[in-house]
């Protein structure tokens, strides 16, 4: 038990270069601790592109099996959450692909223009009213995949433009396009709700 108490501390502590490390040696537990350190970004990612219930754990526990099965090809150009988001939302478009989901509003089209685009996070993202929270979701989950999923990985995983480019596919410019469009229809959408939740 002290044994793997030890164990259990030393991988806590270690830097992504010495866990890929351990994985790529067979260490079974510091693979496990990669999967509990981004379960949670896995998660959001497939959940909010793939929604149907039934389906999710299956696409995170295929995410994970391709996690392990490339990390050999992880050079740390990235950081390594970035690089596992990016296996999530690839296999999570894929899926949708062969469930014959991704229909025209995933590439529909936007004008950079047409809202501004915000130059920080709003203050006031995170309402403090579980109702009003709850609606907030419900209405992200109608948008277009393209926009939810941006507003997923800027706001609740915190990615930087530049990082969403990386993951996606997405030139940075198309990223702040989806972004600020998505924000300004659920605005409106909003607007009984709460006038100054965008504030």
């Amino acid at each position: 038990m002290q044994h793997s108490q030890h164990c259990m501390c030393l991988i806590v502590r270690m830097d992504d270069v010495e866990l890929i490390r351990q994985i790529l040696n067979g260490n079974l537990s510091a693979f496990r601790f990669l999967v509990a350190g981004n379960q949670r970004l896995v998660f959001h990612i497939v959940g909010r592109i793939v929604q149907q219930h039934d389906e999710i754990e299956d696409v995170c526990q295929e995410v994970f099996i391709k996690v392990y099965e490339r990390l050999h090809e992880f050079r740390g150009q990235s950081k390594l959450s970035t690089w596992i988001a990016k296996i999530a939302y690839h296999q999570s478009i894929n899926h949708l692909r062969k469930k014959k989901r991704l229909n025209e509003q995933f590439f529909e089209e936007t004008h950079p223009g047409e809202l501004e685009i915000p130059r920080e996070k709003p203050a006031d993202f995170y309402l403090e009213d579980s109702d009003v929270k709850k609606f907030l979701l419900q209405k992200i989950e109608e948008l277009p995949v393209n926009y939810r999923t941006v507003l997923t990985l800027y706001y609740l995983d915190e990615f930087s433009y530049r990082e969403i480019e990386d993951i996606t596919g997405m030139p940075e410019g198309t990223v702040k396009s989806y972004l600020s469009r998505a924000k300004g229809i659920l605005r409106e959408k909003l607007k009984f709700v709460k006038d100054d939740i965008w504030r």
